[in-house]
């Protein structure tokens, strides 16, 4: 591994680093400073007195954010996360979550192991019980396929059990998934899970926020579910006990404004209990089928609505042609207008897009969301692109 560390992190995030190294400083806390000061640069340029005028700083906090600016901690963090080619990301850089900004308290900075991209806000979250019956475990991998397969991301906690299968489901369809982790990226927990989270690596991302060694302790795990529901425009919940960290993500869902979905389950089943009381007492939709949650999901759910209904055991669900469309289309800016001109009714690659449209790899992801957003191109396993039947723009 090259020990050259330029681009695994960017010099806005070594200051974001360094600030959360800082004694007592967390993410509500970095937030009130940005929100005072305008940026992080301002922050560290900051006397005492100035740092102590923060809501919520006082003396010992403004005493360990001066003394962050010369603390070695943040160096060797870098070099531990170059050893092991791992990203540091801050909230200024493009690739962090968009929706992750707008939870009260989004992590300073996330580790990362493999690529988020802009569709990823595009995404359902699948949790539940480690303990699940067969019933559960088969649910949490349909969904996560068929979710996965209508273009959504699948985001969950690589725990054993639904996250697991949900995490599955979207890789045995060739969607995009992304683990979100309760231990530092050196450590992979569970143990027996380290090739699944290859297999994520490879067609997604496992992120955590906490520094690279950190070992996985039961305090971490709580905290990791406001990342795995904030990155997440709703959450499905497979089987449940009356107590389990699956509730706790439903409650932030709430406390979020994101969707909350329940799977029902066997009265008999005691990690069904908690799922159960959630649809009994309203605080999630019972789902029987893919469209129960795309119904829920607002202009995104609709692109991303079968044209018939079916429920999610149907292979060929996703590939019925749309309907014709009774409005005119919208017209496309000229990137738009470019990448759609090399997307056929078949499958194009996301390769073949970025190798002749002339565009960033960053700008060809972009504009794929806004065509996906616009109802023009729908996105098929593997990373392959294709028109939506009857779609045709203003400049066609």
């Amino acid at each position: 591994m090259s020990n050259d560390s330029s681009n695994l992190i960017s010099p806005v995030a070594k200051q974001y680093l360094r600030l959360s190294q800082a004694r007592n400083i967390g993410p509500i806390c970095t937030r009130k400073l940005i929100d005072h000061f305008g940026s992080i640069d301002v922050v560290f340029k900051a006397s005492i007195r100035e740092l102590e005028r923060v809501d919520g700083v006082g003396r010992y906090r403004a005493e360990a954010i001066f003394e962050a600016r010369q603390r070695e901690d943040c160096t060797r963090e870098i070099e531990r996360a170059t050893e092991l080619g791992v990203r540091i990301i801050c909230c200024e850089d493009e690739d962090y979550p968009a929706m992750l900004k707008h939870i009260p308290d989004p992590p300073v900075c996330l580790y990362l192991r493999g690529k988020l991209i802009p569709e990823d806000g595009l995404a359902v979250a699948i949790v539940g019980s480690r303990k699940c019956s067969h019933y559960g475990l088969e649910q949490a991998e349909r969904f996560g396929a068929a979710l996965a397969q209508a273009g959504f991301t699948i985001v969950s906690g690589l725990a054993r059990g639904a996250d697991a299968a949900g995490h599955r489901g979207a890789l045995s369809v060739g969607g995009r998934t992304v683990a979100v982790l309760g231990c530092g990226l050196a450590h992979m927990y569970p143990a027996e899970h380290a090739d699944l989270a290859n297999a994520i690596t490879d067609s997604g991302a496992v992120v955590s926020e906490l520094p690279i060694d950190t070992s996985p302790e039961p305090k971490n795990f709580p905290p990791r579910n406001r990342i795995i529901v904030g990155m997440s425009m709703g959450v499905l919940v497979v089987e449940a006990g009356q107590r389990s960290g699956a509730q706790i993500s439903a409650r932030l869902a709430c406390e979020y404004n994101r969707e909350t979905f329940a799977l029902p389950g066997l009265l008999t089943n005691p990690y069904a209990q908690g799922t159960n009381a959630m649809i009994r007492d309203g605080q999630a939709k019972l789902v029987t089928c893919i469209e129960d949650i795309l119904d829920e999901l607002g202009e995104a759910g609709k692109l991303m609505m079968p044209t018939e209904s079916a429920t999610i055991d149907e292979p060929a669900l996703f590939d019925k042609p749309s309907p014709p469309r009774d409005k005119p289309l919208p017209s496309l800016d000229d990137s738009e207008q470019k990448i759609w001109s090399l997307i056929d009714a078949s499958e194009t690659t996301l390769e073949h897009i970025v190798d002749h449209s002339g565009l960033t790899p960053a700008q060809v992801a972009a504009t794929l969301t806004k065509l996906q957003l616009k109802g023009l191109i729908t996105q098929r396993p593997g990373n392959r692109f294709a028109r939506r039947t009857n779609a045709t723009s203003n400049h066609a």
